[in-house]
């Protein structure tokens, strides 16, 4: 068996080492059982905020973008659409809907 030199660097290395592989070797020889691995894989905890209630705005703005888009389905499966996209159909109907509620 020959033993050379390995350094300050190469002993430090093993030193820190040493631990590591120590606690994944099983008594019996091989690696660490498969409870213990999979009990270190933990989920993270969920940090989600809850959600909050939709305002009473924000309910009619939903409200008025369902029926908006209703009548685009229709109006668009009939031609008539009169050449507008989605976007321009959407802020007529929405300025219409909002002149009937006020």
């Amino acid at each position: 068996m020959r033993l050379k030199f390995i350094g300050a660097f190469g002993a430090l290395s093993l030193l820190v080492a040493a631990p590591a592989l120590a606690q994944t070797a099983s008594p019996l020889g091989g690696s660490a059982p498969a409870q213990a691995r999979s009990t270190a894989r933990t989920a993270p905890q969920s940090t989600a905020k809850p959600t909050r209630e939709p305002t009473a705005g924000q309910m009619a703005a939903r409200e008025r973008q369902k029926k908006c888009g209703a009548e685009w389905k229709e109006a668009k499966a009939a031609g008539k659409t009169g050449g507008l996209k989605w976007p321009q159909y959407w802020s007529k109907c929405n300025a219409r809907l909002k002149g009937n509620q006020a």
